[in-house]
């Protein structure tokens, strides 16, 4: 799993039959310090969390998973939304 921070919606009206109904969001990796890094990916988001959450991210088969559908196209999803941790500062 890994510490994202939520940037922003991705809205995509024709989707793959397998990911009717799930909402999408940009996502950026987040340092040890706390800072984003790298590029934005897009997560399919089964919490209903908000622009400027920190959240939890898994990928692959475990995505996959989290959604409930192991066939799906889907290789990111959020899977927690963070209230604090202990070893990032700026949460």
């Amino acid at each position: 799993m890994y510490l994202c921070k939520v940037h922003g919606r991705c809205v995509a009206t024709l989707k793959h039959k397998q990911m009717q109904g799930n909402s999408l969001v940009t996502v950026q990796r987040l340092s040890a310090a706390g800072t984003a890094e790298g590029m934005l990916m897009v997560a399919v988001d089964c919490m209903g969390c908000s622009i400027g959450e920190i959240v939890l991210v898994t990928t692959g088969s475990s995505a996959r998973e989290a959604i409930g559908d192991a066939h799906s196209p889907v290789d990111m999803a959020i899977t927690g939304i963070v209230d604090s941790c202990d070893s990032i500062e700026k949460i």
